[in-house]
């Protein structure tokens, strides 16, 4: 399941058990767009997984606490700190290469 992440909601999704994936993204962001559905794709079929999605114009604030400062960002955190990160769309193997690493 995708998530839609906001300030209301960030800390439960950080205080997961389970490793989380946060996309960065604008809806005017044409690399975000050709992105978005193949992290629809990893949401669905990982449910090990917590994946969210922070529209960047909505909550610039997450995006300024992350140091976000181009999109589309996914960020890998586990137990609420940043594991790693990817600039730019991925395709789907290198997101789950990312989230299993």
């Amino acid at each position: 399941m995708l998530i839609n992440v906001n300030k209301n909601n960030i800390n439960e999704v950080l205080n997961s058990d389970k490793r989380v994936l946060l996309d960065f993204y604008a809806d005017w962001c044409s690399p975000c767009r050709l992105l978005l559905p193949i992290v629809k794709k990893v949401a669905e079929e990982n449910s090990q997984y917590v994946i969210g999605k922070i529209n960047i114009d909505e909550n610039p604030e997450l995006a300024a606490e992350y140091g976000v400062s181009s999109i589309p960002t996914l960020i890998v955190l586990e137990n609420g700190r940043e594991i790693k990160r990817s600039l730019g769309a991925k395709p789907k193997p290198q997101i789950l290469a990312m989230l299993e690493g």
